[in-house]
């Protein structure tokens, strides 16, 4: 709760330059109302690859990943509990969480109870679970130079419970009274959860689960249609070093908070272009046949290695004998190859050749 001590303190000095970041978001914000409205058919598509992306990418951040082969059968909630290892159970433990958020018509009001029901989804396939604080000490160490090196020492776990408590009544009081932007409250929230560092395993992606959360009820909801995760996950080594420069001096509550701030703001608002580029991107197929469109995607916007499932969600309404077709075509054409030897329809495919070269 560090950053909430002294409000006028820590949103003292805003950089100029955010300013302008922040007046994107609005701008974005206001822009996805109108699409929701407009589109809402392709918005639905964008939410279901985004999903896709940013579980996979948050719990990579944090080194969980599962074989590709195996992703299809984790990603849908049911669609195969027979897991392998530990990485696919938390794997479907992200999923079930952020899918709570996601398409929850009235987001829960965030309180210590809320946060431990979000841990306990995360870890809800594992043996022992979660839903609670830590009880031992959790330093935040990197091994970056060959050697340990602590980077930054939370609170010991007897303060655990105050400290996340008054920072969730402070938030609560600084929305209250508009105290500053509301996603400069967002981040502030974030970083005072994370020098809290509250749970023994899953601080990172918990922090990501409550960004979306705070972000969707405060009208920004720009991660379900451009992954956030994946942005962080590409950029993680910045995501790291702005957390743990904001961090120190935070026990003294003299910490700055703009070099987290301003990596968040400038993370949402590339999430907010992308946003936008892919609306026009997709609005771009509608004058196609149906064939032309898929050759379109697969060419122009798919993933460099894609599935007949990013197909079907990217383009609601066309068969998958269509697809089929097209991707014979494109295959023998020498435009896309198979990635690997499975075969069947989780086949991945990988584009081969640089658009511009191929014939049209």
């Amino acid at each position: 709760m560090r950053s909430f001590v002294d409000i006028e303190r820590t949103f003292d000095g805003q950089p100029a330059r955010l300013g302008a970041k922040l007046a994107r978001l609005d701008v974005g914000r206001g822009r996805e109302e109108l699409y929701q409205g407009q589109l809402p058919e392709l918005l639905r598509a964008l939410a279901t690859e985004t999903r896709v992306a940013s579980i996979t990418a948050s719990s990579a951040i944090e080194g969980v990943t599962v074989a590709p082969a195996r992703l299809d059968g984790l990603i849908e909630a049911g669609a195969d509990r027979r897991f392998r290892n530990r990485n696919e159970r938390e794997f479907a433990g992200y999923r079930d969480a952020i899918d709570e958020i996601m398409r929850a018509a009235d987001l829960e009001s965030v309180t210590l109870p809320y946060i431990l029901h979000l841990h306990r989804q995360l870890f809800r396939y594992t043996e022992g679970g979660g839903g609670r604080l830590k009880t031992d000490d959790n330093l935040i160490v990197s091994y970056e130079h060959g050697q340990r090196e602590v980077l930054f020492t939370p609170p010991p776990p007897d303060q655990t419970e105050s400290l996340l408590r008054g920072l969730v009544d402070s938030r609560a009081e600084a929305v209250a009274s508009q105290a500053a932007h509301p996603v400069l409250l967002v981040g502030a929230f974030v970083l005072d959860f994370l020098a809290i560092h509250p749970v023994a395993d899953g601080n990172g992606r918990l922090a990501r689960l409550l960004t979306a959360h705070l972000l969707l009820q405060s009208g920004y909801g720009v991660s379900r249609y451009a992954s956030v995760e994946q942005r962080m996950f590409v950029t993680k080594n910045a995501y790291y070093a702005a957390l743990y420069e904001s961090q120190r001096n935070w026990h003294e509550a003299q910490h700055t908070i703009w070099p987290w701030i301003d990596y968040l703001v400038s993370t949402l608002a590339d999430a907010y272009d992308d946003f936008e580029a892919r609306v026009a991107s997709r609005r771009s197929l509608a004058g196609l046949s149906k064939q032309e469109r898929v050759e379109e995607y697969v060419l122009h916007h798919a993933p460099r290695v894609f599935r007949m499932r990013d197909i079907r969600v990217a383009l609601p309404g066309v068969s998958d004998q269509t697809i089929r077709i097209v991707l014979s075509r494109l295959r023998v054409s020498g435009a896309i190859a198979p990635s690997d030897q499975t075969g069947g329809p989780r086949t991945a495919w990988e584009l081969h050749l640089v658009t511009e070269s191929l014939p049209r």
